[in-house]
């Protein structure tokens, strides 16, 4: 098995997290990460917003380096792409607007990814029975040290990127596969 290559990209700048802290430019990045490029009419329709809006914000992902344009088109005829590389934060001496701005983009995200989780749950009955039995939703408290939680992030990490590798190249995609969304935390109980 090849090992996963997935650029890293460290923010720095509260700007770069406020312009992706949107709820319609995650869904916006999702859509082009999950299906390939589109401009901004077909992105419409899948968000159901209309293309001036999805085009402004389009500008605005791009700015920042989320998204740049596909070859391909002319005028409002321009596919975007979304450009496969993750991004990292949370730096404990960033300045308090980074840690403002860090906490808007994980609040964005996070529910982002719940949505995406209910949605799951609320057509799970119509899925595949072999798809209904791998999905899983684990939850769990315990005790650790601060090196044994950095430890686990490691851990957790590396096997959650095994295959980010089919993000970009949907060559890579094994038959029968599908998308599928793994989110984790591990946070220090309040």
């Amino acid at each position: 098995m090849d090992e996963a290559r997935h650029e890293i990209r460290e923010v720095t700048d509260p700007r770069m997290l406020r312009a992706l802290a949107h709820p319609l430019r995650l869904r916006l990045l999702n859509e082009l990460a999950m299906r390939g490029p589109a401009t901004a009419t077909e992105l419409a329709e899948q968000v159901d917003e209309s293309p001036s809006n999805c085009s402004w914000h389009l500008r605005q992902l791009s700015k920042f380096g989320y998204v740049e344009e596909a070859e391909g088109g002319v005028g409002r005829n321009r596919p975007w792409r979304w450009i496969p590389v993750g991004h990292r934060w949370g730096d404990p001496d960033d300045s308090p607007e980074m840690v403002r701005a860090g906490e808007e983009m994980g609040n964005t995200l996070m529910a982002f990814e719940l949505a995406q989780r209910n949605a799951w749950e609320a057509a799970r009955a119509a899925e595949p029975a072999a798809w209904q039995r791998a999905a899983y939703t684990n939850q769990i408290v315990t005790w650790l040290t601060v090196e044994e939680l950095a430890e686990l992030n490691t851990a957790i990490t590396e096997l959650m990127s095994r295959h980010v590798d089919r993000i970009g190249d949907p060559a890579r995609r094994p038959d029968g596969s599908r998308a599928v969304r793994l989110v984790a935390w591990g946070v220090p109980a309040a």
